[in-house]
């Protein structure tokens, strides 16, 4: 049984995807040959949130939040530069920030890296978790679909993930956006977008924490709402 199937049996795959990005264009996008493993991932599953906490980026997502192709990855590798050298030793990266590429997100806003060492093969690439930019990591050595597979299963516990992530069962939700929102000002938008979009959700009806990111459901609902009618609902 492939990692992919494991999870399939834990969480299973909605009955209709997207159609799987043009993975020639994606690589020639961004310079490098990504992991076979999380090109079955994105085909099986589409964007989405597992047990409603964990995205995962993927190539032009309707969102710029969760794009892997946008601009999230290469500016969290910005904000991993910026540490001043001598504030980095209690909670130093496993790597270089060159060597980190961002390909994910959690509820609480824990950032989840690949670490693209060796670069010329990505099969072998593993995965680092860091709860905020500046501050501990995990690392796990495996693949994404392996390191959701233990995860989803209990086999692998994040020490910051919330302990009962599992209570309700496991279970993927998809995105519910279905045409592009795109979103600009990423260096500013970080603070100041996302006191909006906790202002309106509040407003509208929506339960969410008063700190950590801002669940994916409501982002979507708020590009939605301010999209001018370039985005709707399912």
């Amino acid at each position: 049984m492939t990692d992919l199937d494991a999870l399939r049996a834990q969480c299973p795959p909605p009955a209709v995807v997207p159609p799987a990005p043009d993975w020639i264009r994606v690589e020639g996008e961004l310079g490098m040959r990504l992991p076979r493993d999380y090109k079955e991932l994105v085909a099986a599953y589409g964007l989405g949130e597992f047990c409603g906490f964990l995205t995962l980026y993927q190539p032009g997502a309707l969102s710029e939040w969760v794009d892997l192709t946008g601009p999230m990855p290469m500016w969290l590798r910005g904000q991993l530069d910026e540490i001043p050298s001598a504030a980095r030793r209690p909670w130093s990266p496993p790597c270089n920030a060159a060597d980190l590429f961002a390909m994910g997100v959690t509820g609480n806003g824990d950032h989840l890296f690949w670490d693209t060492r060796p670069h010329d093969a990505p099969d072998q690439w593993t995965v680092a978790v860091a709860e905020r930019v500046r501050a501990p990591w995990f690392t796990y050595n495996g693949t994404v679909t392996a390191f959701l597979v233990d995860v989803l299963g209990g086999t692998t516990r994040v020490p910051w993930f919330p302990p009962g992530l599992l209570d309700d069962g496991v279970a993927f939700t998809p995105s519910r956006l279905r045409s592009r929102v795109p979103v600009t000002g990423l260096t500013t938008r970080s603070s100041i977008s996302t006191r909006a979009i906790r202002d309106w959700a509040r407003a509208n009806g929506f339960e969410l924490p008063d700190r950590g990111r801002v669940p994916l459901a409501i982002r979507e609902a708020w590009e939605a709402a301010h999209a001018g009618g370039s985005a709707d609902p399912v």
